[in-house]
Parts: structure tokens; C-alpha cells; sequence
């Protein structure tokens, strides 16, 4: 049987570096040395020698190249996306519906919609977020974070009738709609404070097997939202494991 030539998945979209000639400079030397396949980098990951599996789903690529509107970042993610969707297909097998907090623009909610075919499963899929930032909120301002977002996000999934856009502050916007049961939950926030109070309110509610995942939950600079996480499941028997990608998962 013939073996495929595995792809590369090359970005140049790295956070937190201080000498972006030096750093990339020896990147480009280090993948000089290597064979020319399966290599991945981007998003703090520099790895080789892997089957990079995501890169040959076509389904998966189809549905990440119809909704990139950010071509650095949202690329350079890729592999993260991979996990929230292989996530939200064990949440297929499950009662409950799917949340997310933290939605920002909605790109990877809507990859998992055009993903898993949506619309013809009986779930909804509720989705929250602020939307805005000003100096008086407890969490850091990102680049497309305006009083428009909200409409953009809410157009995104027009298609989508059971896709529930829900503006304002989490936990306090689960007054809006929230799930009774849910089968998959992504948490993205950026803030350890209303990341723990999403725990605190639906945890009970996440079904056995479901995953729970945490995007931030490995990167340095979100160390506080690790450890309140870290402290909350351990109260509760759970251990989170820290993903390469820089996500933490649990399965309840």
C-alpha cells in the first residue's frame, strides 16, 4: 500500500518573542536539517516528523478555509481548532447541547457548525462573550472588540437557527439561555475570574464523557487562570491536561 507524503503546515504567527530575526532565523536552519514533511509551526509550536492528520481531513480544511477573515492568526491556530472540533464530535454521542464562553468572532464555533453539519442534529449551540472592551472590564481588549462585533457575530450564523448569540458578562449572561445538559464546553476567556465562575455554574451541568475545554489553560501568560482552574477540578476529583497546543482538556 502506498504511503502519502505528509504536508507541512508552515506559519510565522509566534507570540511573545523579543528577537523575531534571531528566533526565525534559526527556526528556518532548524527545518533546513530536517526531512521536508510533516513539520508544523505557528502559534508557539515547532514540531516535526508528525502525521499532521487535520492537514488531509478535507472536511476540516474546507471548513477552516471558508470562514479565515484574520489569514496570521487564524492559520496559525489550526491545529487548535482541530482539538475544539474533535471535542464537539465526542459531544455528538452525548446528550446535552454545546456552550462556548469566550466566542470573540465566532471562527471556531462556526468551523465546528459547518463541521459537524449543525443543522442536523438536534443540539443548540450557546455562544457568549462581551463583545466590547473599555477600561472599566476585567479582561484585556482585542483587536476586532467593538460595538459592531456583536452584529458580525450574529451574522455569522444566520444559518444557524439554533445557535444562540449571547452578549454580556459571564456568569451573569447565563441569565439569557443556557443549556440544562451540555455535551461539549469551551471556555476562552482570558480571565481567571469569569473563567472559574463558568465552571461554577455549568459544571454540574457537562455530562459524563464530555469533554471540557480550556483554551488558554497552557500559555504562560494566563498562568492565573491554570491555577484557579487547576484548583476548582481537583475539589472535585478532575485533573486538566495541559495540551501542546496550549489548551488544557478534562473529560468529565
Amino acid at each position: 500500500m502506498a504511503i502519502s507524503i505528509m504536508k507541512n503546515h508552515l506559519s510565522t504567527m509566534f507570540f511573545g518573542i523579543k528577537n523575531r530575526d534571531q528566533f526565525f532565523g534559526g527556526m528556518q536552519a532548524a527545518i533546513g536539517a530536517l526531512q521536508p514533511s510533516g513539520i508544523f509551526t505557528g502559534d508557539n509550536l515547532f514540531t516535526f516528523n508528525r502525521n499532521l492528520s487535520f492537514l488531509t481531513d478535507e472536511k476540516f480544511v474546507k471548513a477552516t478555509e471558508a470562514h479565515i477573515t484574520n489569514e496570521d492568526v487564524e492559520r496559525a491556530i489550526m491545529w487548535r481548532t482541530h482539538v475544539a472540533v474533535w471535542a464537539a464530535q465526542n459531544g455528538l454521542r452525548r446528550e446535552g447541547d454545546f456552550a462556548e464562553c469566550g466566542c470573540y468572532k465566532g471562527y471556531t464555533a462556526r468551523v465546528i457548525c459547518d463541521y459537524v453539519d449543525f443543522n442536523s442534529i438536534n443540539k443548540s449551540f450557546y455562544l457568549y462573550d462581551l463583545f466590547e472592551h473599555d477600561a472599566s472590564m476585567n479582561h484585556h481588549a482585542m483587536d476586532e472588540h467593538s460595538a459592531e462585533l456583536l452584529g458580525k457575530v450574529k451574522a455569522r450564523f444566520t444559518d444557524f437557527p439554533k445557535v444562540h448569540v449571547i452578549q454580556g458578562a459571564v456568569p451573569e449572561s447565563f441569565s439569557q439561555g443556557a443549556p440544562e445538559k451540555i455535551s461539549f464546553l469551551h471556555i476562552d476567556m482570558n480571565n481567571a475570574d469569569a473563567e472559574v465562575g463558568a465552571l461554577e455554574q455549568l459544571f454540574d451541568r457537562v455530562v459524563d464523557g464530555a469533554v471540557i475545554l480550556f483554551d488558554d489553560y497552557g500559555w504562560l501568560g494566563y498562568r492565573e487562570q491554570k491555577v484557579a482552574e487547576d484548583a476548582f477540578m481537583a475539589a472535585r476529583g478532575y485533573q486538566i491536561v495541559e495540551l501542546p497546543t496550549g489548551q488544557g482538556m478534562v473529560i468529565k
